[in-house]
């Protein structure tokens, strides 16, 4: 039977959970994750897993937090004035929303606090110094 590598294109099933159980990710009840090996496609330590894997094979990884979303950055944290946003938007906690850097650079940032005078911007990825696990089963290899 051969085995999965670069260069293959993989369908894949998974369920992505969280230290505690929580289930964050999975394609279970949808059609398979399918990529191209060696591409770079999907987190590298998730892809690296799927090598050498036979069609049907299943197997549970866990990625450290550093491999696949990095820390939790501070930094990345920031409080605005409401008076800084378009009046046309209302900021509710958990909303994400698109913001040009000076650079013309956009990111996505998370409202995680609103107040009459003030919000505050996430721009940390929700999964960031989370370790994640994920149950994988290789569907199929072409």
């Amino acid at each position: 039977m051969a085995k999965a590598q670069n260069g293959d294109t993989v369908k894949v099933h998974y369920t992505g959970k969280l230290e505690d159980g929580t289930v964050f990710d999975t394609s279970k009840n949808n059609d398979p994750l399918q990529f191209i090996l060696g591409k770079g496609q999907v987190l590298p330590d998730f892809e690296e897993s799927v090598v050498g894997m036979n069609q049907g094979e299943s197997k549970t990884i866990t990625i450290e937090a550093q491999n696949a979303y990095g820390p939790y950055n501070e930094e990345r944290v920031v409080n605005l004035e409401r008076k800084q946003l378009p009046e046309h938007i209302n900021p509710q906690v958990d909303q994400q929303l698109q913001v040009q850097l000076d650079s013309g650079q956009k990111i996505t940032v998370t409202v995680t606090d609103v107040s009459e005078s003030s919000i505050t911007l996430d721009a940390n990825h929700p999964l960031a110094g989370k370790d994640l696990t994920f149950d994988i089963q290789l569907i199929e290899i072409t």
